[in-house]
């Protein structure tokens, strides 16, 4: 939900039969190991796989935006809503990390230089409420998903527009999206218009269709088995 209070439509070919897949994994635990590595002691989490493509997964509609008319808001439980032109993020202090992406399909591809805006610094401009303590994320295609603030609050999460020296691809979230790194990527919300910040936790897409409220691949919380 943006500031107009209305939330895009999933539309286009959405791939009906992959998503009742996945709701199925989710019902059925598929993929998990029973293991966990809170330690990190491994780069590799449990029941992953490393690969050297960055394979590419949607809801089946991958938005056309143009930097011209792209922008990006945040608003709720915060003392300075913000609406930024492209024009406007670009001006943002801008840093380069190296990164793993770890998915939830049991994907892991090492060493991935992003470059984007801090989180960090976006919290510091819209100044979160004492109260609030989740945000939810909105992307172009519809897609939702939640995050803690203090997961949001990370020196390595970006605002990313760029992977490897080039402005991302369409198929992977460009012209900008979320990077967490250190949770699976469905967090990662892709395409990402709008920020909400809450004060209490709130499910999105995923999260309503059996996955897990957090998403930490260290501690397999790849589905909500409660």
């Amino acid at each position: 939900m943006d500031d107009s209070g209305k939330d895009p439509p999933l539309t286009g070919a959405l791939k009906e039969k992959l998503i009742a897949a996945k709701q199925r994994w989710a019902r059925e635990g598929r993929l998990l190991t029973g293991q966990t590595d809170p330690q990190h002691k491994r780069r590799l989490p449990p029941g992953q796989r490393e690969v050297k493509d960055w394979p590419v997964l949607d809801l089946g509609t991958v938005p056309n935006l143009s930097t011209k008319d792209w922008s990006f808001t945040v608003a709720g439980a915060v003392a300075r809503p913000l609406r930024w032109s492209w024009d406007e993020f670009m001006a943002q202090p801008q840093v380069t990390v190296k990164i793993d992406m770890h998915c939830v399909t049991a994907w892991s591809r090492f060493d991935n230089a992003f470059t984007g805006v801090p989180a960090l610094h976006l919290l510091d401009l819209v100044r979160p409420g004492p109260r609030a303590s989740h945000v939810m994320l909105r992307s172009y295609d519809g897609y939702t998903t939640n995050l803690p603030i203090a997961d949001l609050a990370d020196d390595d999460v970006l605002l990313a527009h760029s992977w490897e020296g080039k402005p991302i691809g369409r198929d992977h979230g460009g012209p900008m999206r979320l990077i967490v790194p250190k949770l699976y990527l469905w967090k990662s919300a892709k395409w990402l218009r709008h920020v909400t910040f809450l004060e209490a936790d709130s499910p999105g897409y995923w999260e309503q269709r059996g996955y897990h409220m957090r998403g930490d691949p260290w501690k397999e919380e790849r589905y909500d088995r409660d």
